[in-house]
């Protein structure tokens, strides 16, 4: 999940100041984050084939997605603050050490219970690497080149999300689901490899976040509120997201070929949203989270119609992946709107609770998805309608924070 992060202080010496072309060392975080970004969906595509493989239902599968994101969201915040004082680079090529450890087990798990613990631990990574690689690729380059270092890092989550989880869903559905694993961790040791060869020795430690500081931003009630808001209107879309392929499959008819590449166009439309949503949410966050809020939910409530034809289904999946990260940017900007009038210094703290709120969401739809497939009342193909109905109660909230806040926003 992607994350905005507060960037501070001068350049490292490593910086290349003078230099037209990009750091190498910046290549390597971009590398390490396609292998994190990978794994954090990939888990979707081959659920049918896990779910087959340990004689599990896909209800009970669908744990694999929620388990991850609670590693993000729990693991993250806690990982941050025991790690702060430790230097920036072995940090990093440790968290790259435990993401390859992480998917080693997955691989190898002989049971399901093992296999959800490995994925849980192999979450732990995810946060603190995005939180201290984002910092550590804006010092790797000219003041004036600090925004597009990071959205170079971040660039690799992006094409994990169109090309890595396709191609690992590829492979789970050829080679099984524990060639996928494999992958991934070789992805892991390409990254821990170029991180330990490429990134400078003296990087400079951010002041270490404090536990305190983020109970402190915890107990503000406008925060709060976004938190909340985060965690159900971007949570609301894993309920249908996490048992898509099983959807597409089962309901719609297609191939598990097909559905490789109806992931792949799904992750195109996640990023030309995520764009479209950063322009249209840079003035007024909240108004925009409103209509966007209202706009998924439709689309939403619509591919329970949809989905049992092949063609409308294509065209709901499109609009579907776009407005799923339209919201990232908005939600993202809000909280640090908030927490710059409320608890000033406190952003990048709120920006990073942000980002296990976003997690928690997953791990939220995910469960509650997988609750609703098992129901025999309602079943896989009411997941859409039930996602759109807690889209819609985080678009609730997003009207009575805009509704308390509008006069000092304004």
């Amino acid at each position: 999940m992607e994350q905005t992060i507060h960037i501070a202080g001068p350049a490292s010496s490593n910086s290349t100041t003078n230099s037209k072309r990009l750091p190498a060392a910046l290549w390597a975080l971009t590398i390490s984050a396609f292998a994190i970004g990978t794994t954090e969906f990939v888990a979707v595509g081959i659920l049918p084939t896990i779910a087959a493989s340990l004689k599990v239902s896909v209800a009970t599968s669908g744990l694999l997605v929620s388990i991850y994101a609670l590693g993000v969201a729990i693991g993250g915040p806690i990982l941050t603050v025991l790690t702060g004082n430790m230097p920036r680079k072995p940090l990093l090529v440790s968290l790259m050490g435990l993401f390859i450890l992480g998917h080693i087990a997955s691989a190898i798990a002989p049971g399901f219970g093992l296999l959800l613990a490995a994925r849980f631990i192999s979450g732990f990574a995810h946060a603190v690497f995005f939180g201290v690689g984002a910092t550590i690729a804006a010092t790797l380059v000219a003041p004036d080149k600090k925004a597009t270092a990071i959205a170079i890092m971040f660039a690799g989550l992006t094409i994990a999300i169109i090309v890595g989880v396709p191609l690992g869903t590829f492979i789970g559905q050829h080679f099984g689901w524990r060639a996928t694993f494999v992958g991934v961790a070789i992805l892991g040791v390409v990254g821990f490899a170029a991180t330990a060869l490429l990134l400078p020795n003296n990087l400079k430690n951010d002041q270490p976040l404090q536990l305190k500081d983020q109970l402190k931003v915890l107990k503000n009630g406008h925060i709060l509120l976004v938190l909340a808001i985060t965690a159900l209107g971007y949570g609301g879309t894993f309920v249908v997201f996490t048992f898509l392929a099983t959807l597409l499959e089962k309901t719609t008819g297609f191939s598990p070929a097909a559905v490789s590449l109806l992931l792949l166009i799904y992750g195109v439309a996640i990023a030309i949203g995520n764009i479209a949503g950063g322009k249209l949410s840079n003035t007024n966050p909240a108004r925009v989270l409103i209509r966007m809020f209202i706009l998924q939910a439709l689309v939403l409530a619509l591919f329970s119609i949809t989905a049992h034809n092949p063609v409308s289904a294509v065209i709901t999946l499109f609009f579907m992946g776009g407005l799923s990260f339209a919201t990232v940017p908005g939600l993202q900007l809000y909280i640090v709107q908030l927490a710059g009038r409320y608890l000033p210094g406190t952003e990048g703290i709120a920006s990073s609770l942000n980002i296990s709120a976003f997690n928690l969401g997953i791990a939220i739809g995910a469960y509650v998805g997988g609750q609703v497939t098992d129901i025999p009342a309602l079943g896989l193909n009411a997941t859409p309608w039930v996602g759109a109905l807690i889209v819609l109660a985080g678009g609730l909230l997003t009207v009575i924070s805009y509704k308390n806040n509008k006069p000092l926003l304004a």
